[in-house]
């Protein structure tokens, strides 16, 4: 059982690592939160490709902690 969690720990870990690469970075970061201008990009962000790899990112980073507790409380 724990070798099948930390088989699928190492798919979700190479899964986030590989997403979070992909990324463009977001040099504008500072100014949406202080109420930069939106584009037609921004406001369908979520059909594009940086908003499939920041969901991807967020569901694997999810899938990450909660495989690492279940190893934490299986191995005990």
């Amino acid at each position: 059982m724990i070798t099948v969690l930390q088989i699928l720990i190492v798919i979700v870990a190479v899964a986030l690592i590989v997403s979070v690469m992909m990324q463009n970075s977001d040099s504008d970061g500072v100014s949406a939160l202080v109420g930069g201008s939106e584009t037609f990009f921004g406001k369908n962000q979520k059909n594009s490709l940086e908003g499939k790899l920041a969901m991807t990112t967020k569901i694997s980073a999810g899938l990450f902690v909660v495989l690492a507790i279940v190893i934490m409380l299986v191995s005990k």
